[in-house]
């Protein structure tokens, strides 16, 4: 069985991306264009499907042991267990339970430590703020603590259009 079986669906890169953007293809292009959202200047995300591909590889040679791969902090675990959003990939390494996205943003007026958002609409409240965010999306397994950071990007703050710019006379 391929680690690609269970691409993510468009309401988990709803989420885990947190803005309303063109649906992540499963397919990575080495265009230009692609790093920018349609439309817009949003910096592009960073995937870490590669990385995350070699480690796996690296457990099941045998060259890194269960502990190296299955090492997530206490924190991050009971995350996954209380706010994470579920999704439709088993874990890689156990096999037994689907592997739970947590999300952190990170940011000016933001505790030392992140936040962890856990709807669409927190990250909706937090983009009010001044300043751009950066979101981590690492994938948890709340069984064997196998983690990995998914990808990262930047959440652009919403402005607030003035009345003369909303109204063209």
């Amino acid at each position: 069985m391929s680690i690609y079986r269970a691409q993510l669906s468009a309401r988990e890169n709803e989420f885990l991306l947190g803005t309303e953007r063109i649906i992540y293809p499963g397919k990575m292009s080495f265009r230009p264009g692609r790093a920018l959202a349609a439309g817009s200047d949003l910096p592009g995300e960073i995937d870490y499907r590669l990385a995350r591909q070699s480690m796996i590889q690296a457990f099941r040679k045998g060259r890194v042991a269960r502990h190296e791969v299955c090492d997530a902090h206490p924190e991050l675990v009971r995350a996954a267990r209380n706010v994470g959003e579920e999704s439709s990939q088993a874990c890689p390494i156990c096999e037994d339970t689907n592997v739970v996205f947590v999300s952190y943003v990170f940011g000016p007026r933001m505790p030392p430590q992140g936040k962890c958002v856990t709807t669409k609409a927190e990250l909706t409240k937090l983009r009010r703020a001044e300043g751009e965010l950066a979101c981590y999306v690492v994938e948890v397994c709340p069984k064997c603590s196998w983690n990995h950071l998914v990808r990262t990007f930047l959440v652009p703050p919403i402005r607030a259009r003035s009345p003369r710019s909303a109204r063209s006379v």
